[in-house]
């Protein structure tokens, strides 16, 4: 008599690639959200409480409270290098295992935060809108005149992988001079492979021609640039964000923007998004566009593949790929 053997159970929260989705069918029962609808809380909730484990896009909010209420809830994958939907010393008590999707992203990521500094100190939005409002009538030499970037001093604040890719295109591709802040410095060896000079955040600020914002989310750094951090910056400089919103205080970079205390930002992610402030909508000098700096179909399919790894390697083989707090970790037992 053969005895059936349960599978474990996985909930993909939003729509996913379809050889993703076959992936994990290979190995779990998978519940996805294929029609990617906007569960709330209470859905999300309810469609968790009998899975082993969750494939998670950085927005779903996993604390003590869900947890209680999906006991057999053993990972949540992230697919996305960002964590801060985990609190991660709850999940370290519940005995749930996070893990997200770092170094796939990181090129990727590198080469779309050169291109939104690029726009933001070219002013291309500012000039397509121009152009295609019908109101480029006739050349000046001065229309449009942005900010020299090759040559420039560029100040980058998280000196992380993605810091760091960045920091080469600049020292190597575009001649900048290229000034950091992290919360630990680099050891030397890699200063010189980044061509990268140490500095205090507040001289990074008076220094740089362009900031450049890759430093996590997290309370610590909550507002890292607000009122007292612009009016560091030169009036000529401009502020670039690939990080995550609440990294940048929304409303005192729309006011910096509209009295040309700064020149330009340009500005991927955003306090409460994807709702964006009504006043940075109504600056013209900066650069918005909707939280994609890793969106290429090759990196967004390796983030998830990495995503259905971290799932497989822990609930099928117990070990794995990119844990975030293994450590001390007491995995829940079947329910």
């Amino acid at each position: 008599m053969s005895i059936a053997v349960t599978r474990p159970r996985i909930l993909v929260t939003r729509a996913i690639f379809p050889e993703v989705a076959e992936r994990l069918s290979e190995h779990f029962d998978v519940e996805s959200n294929a029609a990617d609808d906007d569960w709330s809380r209470d859905e999300l909730l309810r469609r968790l409480q009998d899975k082993d484990g969750a494939l998670t896009f950085g927005l779903e909010r996993i604390d003590a409270d869900l947890l209680a209420r999906c006991p057999r809830l053993k990972i949540c994958a992230n697919m996305t290098v960002g964590y801060n939907n985990f609190d991660l010393d709850a999940m370290r008590t519940a005995g749930v295992l996070g893990t997200n999707a770092p170094d796939v992203l990181t090129e990727t990521t590198a080469d779309f935060g050169f291109a939104l500094l690029m726009a933001t100190a070219r002013r291309v939005t500012e000039s397509e809108h121009f152009l295609r409002a019908g109101k480029w009538t006739r050349w000046q030499y001065e229309m449009f005149s942005g900010a020299e970037v090759h040559g420039s001093t560029l100040g980058i604040i998280g000196m992380g992988r993605i810091g760091q890719a960045i920091a080469r295109r600049a020292a190597f591709g575009f001649g900048m001079q290229v000034v950091y802040h992290n919360r630990n410095r680099l050891d030397a060896a890699l200063e010189a492979e980044c061509r990268a000079t140490y500095v205090s955040k507040q001289e990074l600020l008076k220094t740089a021609d362009h900031v450049m914002l890759v430093v996590p989310y997290s309370k610590e750094s909550h507002h890292t640039i607000g009122v007292a951090e612009l009016a560091l910056m030169k009036p000529t400089a401009t502020l670039i964000n690939i990080a995550r919103g609440g990294i940048v205080d929304d409303v005192a970079l729309a006011a910096a923007l509209r009295d040309q205390r700064i020149a330009a930002a340009g500005l991927d992610v955003f306090e409460g998004e994807p709702k964006v402030h009504p006043d940075l909508l109504a600056c013209s000098n900066v650069v918005l566009t909707p939280h994609i700096a890793s969106a290429t179909v090759g990196t967004r399919r390796a983030m998830a593949m990495l995503a259905v790894d971290n799932l497989i390697g822990y609930l099928v083989h117990g070990k794995p790929v990119t844990p975030l707090n293994a450590a001390g970790l007491v995995a829940r037992t079947a329910v």
